[in-house]
């Protein structure tokens, strides 16, 4: 699924910046295994959020099951 960049842009605490800026958020699929035998079993879903001011980045991964 695509997105476009900026549809997404929310305000949330950068902690680069240390204050509210407006973010880029979108949801990726991310492999957490190095190993290829069995990478295309270890993806999971991370929230990516973007701050728009300096660029700092936070992955937060979405089942912490």
């Amino acid at each position: 699924m695509a997105t476009k960049p900026g549809v997404a842009d929310m305000a949330e605490t950068c902690t680069s910046c240390g204050r509210d800026t407006p973010h880029s958020v979108a949801v990726h699929i991310l492999t957490e295994s190095a190993a290829e035998q069995n990478a295309e079993f270890s993806r999971e879903p991370y929230r990516v959020s973007t701050c728009t001011v300096c660029g700092s980045t936070t992955k937060t991964r979405m089942n912490n099951a």
